[in-house]
């Protein structure tokens, strides 16, 4: 019987999240004032960050879902699952994701929606994990910058499991490596 994955440390606490997705809302709200951007909410794992980001924004908005494949590295593509059902011509853009670790998917997904010539394209993203990065991809809002660690929570799984989590956590590490890198950036206490 395999033994159930268990959580780690806490990364950022759900008075954390909170605190620094307001924030986000309203750099975002000061830079589009005037505007009504598209939102495009990549599924699944942002779900949770567009929800509570979208409630901080003074500005109006609307909101599309996109799904994307994992990228394939044997494949070298990423394949569009469920497209945006609103044109994206002449409209600001703003692509939610949970987390840009390689950059490899969002990359892809930048320049496939190039092609339907909006306004402008940017990206918010939850959580920045630049030690992963393999194509250096601009992010322009985000809430967390994160070493080279698995985190699940706020809409980030482990096998589907963890999502409904309030705070973000390291899956059970016993080598400790995790514990030791998250000290290094004053985190890593206890749930």
């Amino acid at each position: 019987m395999t033994e159930p994955t268990r959580l780690g440390n806490l990364v950022f606490s759900r008075e954390e999240v909170t605190k620094r997705v307001q924030e986000v809302g309203v750099e975002i709200s000061r830079d589009y004032e005037g505007r009504r951007p598209l939102l495009i909410v990549i599924l699944r794992g942002a779900v949770y960050f567009a929800v509570d980001l979208s409630r901080t924004l003074s500005v109006p908005f609307d909101i599309d879902f996109m799904a994307l494949s994992p990228f394939k590295p044997g494949l070298q593509r990423v394949e569009i699952e469920k497209d945006a059902d609103t044109p994206l011509l002449g409209r600001d853009v703003l692509i939610i994701e949970d987390i840009v670790d390689t950059g490899l998917t969002l990359n892809f997904l930048k320049r496939q929606l190039e092609k339907r010539f909006p306004r402008s394209i940017k990206v918010c993203s939850f959580l920045n994990c630049p030690s992963r990065r393999i194509v250096e991809v601009e992010i322009h809002y985000f809430c967390f910058e994160i070493p080279d660690v698995y985190v699940v929570g706020y809409g980030l799984d482990f096998k589907g499991d963890f999502r409904n989590l309030l705070g973000v956590y390291t899956l059970y590490d016993p080598t400790g490596r995790d514990t030791q890198i998250l000290k290094k950036m004053g985190k890593g206490g206890k749930q």
